[in-house]
């Protein structure tokens, strides 16, 4: 575990894991009344907390599951990056992807929030890369099985 410093400035408790194994806590919508968010229509849900990550990790926000399975329900730029030197409010780009209008209400579970570590890159610069046999096929090229 790690320590991450928080501010709850929402009406809701902190996040907590579903179960001990879960790596994601949710997120809740901080909202005044319901709103709906039409087909293919997209908004910045704020959830009231702001957060301290330490150097070397970042925050992912990813869709939850249910509600993008029933719904169609997901992130925007999923996984959202929250980088170690934000101190704003977690806003969460919510998108309607279904044909149907869907109501968020407020306390609504919305995101999960996933801690995770990172390296930073340096650039080395060659005029070659190391061979390997997929070399630059992509976009498939591995087939469907």
């Amino acid at each position: 575990m790690i320590e991450v410093s928080i501010q709850n400035e929402s009406p809701y408790d902190l996040p907590a894991y579903a179960t001990e194994c879960a790596a994601g806590v949710d997120l809740k919508a901080v909202l005044a009344s319901p709103i709906v968010l039409k087909p293919l229509e997209r908004k910045i849900i704020g959830t009231g907390l702001k957060i301290a990550i330490p150097v070397g990790y970042e925050a992912q926000v990813r869709p939850r599951s249910g509600l993008a399975a029933k719904h169609g329900i997901s992130v925007l730029n999923s996984p959202g990056t929250i980088d170690s030197d934000y101190r704003g409010e977690i806003g969460v780009i919510l998108i309607n992807l279904s044909n149907e209008e869907f109501s968020i209400n407020p306390g609504e579970r919305i995101a999960q929030l996933v801690l995770a570590k990172h390296e930073q890159i340096k650039w080395k610069i060659n005029e070659k890369l190391s061979f390997t046999v997929r070399g630059s096929d992509g976009f498939g090229s591995t087939g469907k099985k």
